[in-house]
């Protein structure tokens, strides 16, 4: 098992990332940033905990212009909240289907930042207001002097840039989740029924290092696969199948997102030209990437590279790629839509899709972080070839 990197951060990085969303809310003129959702929230505080998964209580943070966060919680988050830098920690009895804590909000909202602020929210895809509606018309209606400010920008500008610490857990769950892709073909083989084969391979991830493999999807079928999204069943694994297994990998809050694929006794022909062609299409994208480049660049490069005159990369899945860490998915997006400029520190993924067959998509993916002068793979790089077992 890998040597693992030390869990958690100092108290510094919190506030370098306040710091720096602090200086993009003073230019927005938002007086006070409010945050439900939990990367958000665990970016700002360090809050980490799987009690996120139930939807029963609502968790706020709030960030001033200046100062550290202010917490505004159940109370069964206290001693959790209390593990972090955040020393503001303020909670009510929850549930409560009277007052679940939208009146403690409210007063903290104005003893932050008056009767009448300017209050920032993520308004943008990929965000979300965890917090029940009758509660927001609550606020709204209560602070009706109050100015509504899309933040998206505020901070999502700020978490796409990840800190060498942030870095060093990403590159160690990609090297983990590496070494238990290096063991699918002792551990998988024909007969076995696709749950049985997740199985294995989850046990694999979690020999190798790591807290949890939160999302494992894929399909084995003959000759290749027509979904990457749906849970494992009962077939059993063929000669002549393929199996892709899409997987994401958690350590300490931070994800690997790649997926790798393997055929059984032999593989067709159009079934290993797909494969070489979306690792093509990677290799062509690596190539291109460096600071400055945008998304929509690398999305037509890889696009184009996958056309051949009788399909167009008819695997239509809206994007080729996507932001990655404290999420599985992040953003930017590596699509036709989204002009975002790759900078040094964003941690991307290529995953470019083939249809090469009536019900047949070849999907690849591999992870990798913008350095200054192009890009740093974090998966092991699969081979060219798909290999067989």
């Amino acid at each position: 098992m890998r040597k693992a990197p030390q869990r958690g951060f100092d108290d510094a990085e919190f506030q370098v990332r306040c710091d720096r969303i602090q200086r993009n809310m003073s230019t927005a003129g938002i007086d006070v940033l409010w945050l439900t959702s939990e990367a958000d929230v665990r970016y700002i505080t360090g809050f980490l905990t799987q009690f996120w998964q139930s939807p029963t209580r609502p968790w706020h943070v709030l960030l001033p212009q200046t100062g550290k966060p202010v917490a505004v919680i159940p109370s069964i988050g206290l001693r959790c909240m209390q593990q972090t830098w955040v020393d503001d920690i303020r909670t009510w009895v929850a549930p409560n289907p009277n007052d679940d804590g939208v009146s403690l909000l409210i007063d903290t909202i104005t003893e932050l930042a008056g009767q009448s602020p300017r209050i920032g929210f993520p308004m943008a895809a990929e965000t979300q207001v965890r917090c029940c509606w009758q509660d927001v018309a609550v606020l709204q209606n209560t602070l009706n002097s109050a100015q509504w400010v899309d933040a998206t920008a505020a901070i999502r500008t700020v978490r796409q840039i990840k800190s060498s610490a942030e870095l060093e857990k990403i590159a160690h769950i990609c090297a983990v989740t590496s070494q238990a892709f290096s063991q699918v073909p002792l551990n998988i083989r024909i007969g076995m029924s696709e749950i049985d084969a997740f199985k294995a391979f989850k046990l694999s991830c979690l020999q190798a290092g790591a807290d949890d493999p939160t999302y494992v999807v894929g399909k084995a079928d003959a000759d290749g696969y027509d979904d990457i999204i749906s849970p494992p069943g009962q077939r059993a694994i063929r000669r002549g199948d393929v199996l892709i297994l899409d997987t994401g990998c958690c350590f300490d809050g931070y994800y690997s997102d790649f997926d790798r694929n393997f055929a059984f006794d032999s593989v067709d022909d159009r079934t290993a030209i797909a494969h070489q062609r979306v690792w093509d299409a990677t290799e062509f994208g690596m190539s291109l990437i460096k600071p400055g480049v945008s998304c929509e660049q690398i999305f037509y490069a890889m696009h184009n590279a996958l056309r051949d005159g009788s399909t167009q990369n008819a695997a239509d899945v809206g994007r080729l790629g996507h932001g990655l860490g404290m999420q599985l998915t992040e953003t930017p997006s590596i699509s036709a839509f989204d002009q975002t400029v790759l900078r040094a520190g964003m941690v991307i993924t290529l995953e470019p899709g083939y249809s090469y067959a009536p019900g047949k998509v070849m999907v690849h993916e591999e992870n990798l972080v913008i350095t200054n002068d192009g890009a740093r793979l974090l998966s092991e790089r699969a081979p060219r070839d798909i290999p067989v077992i």
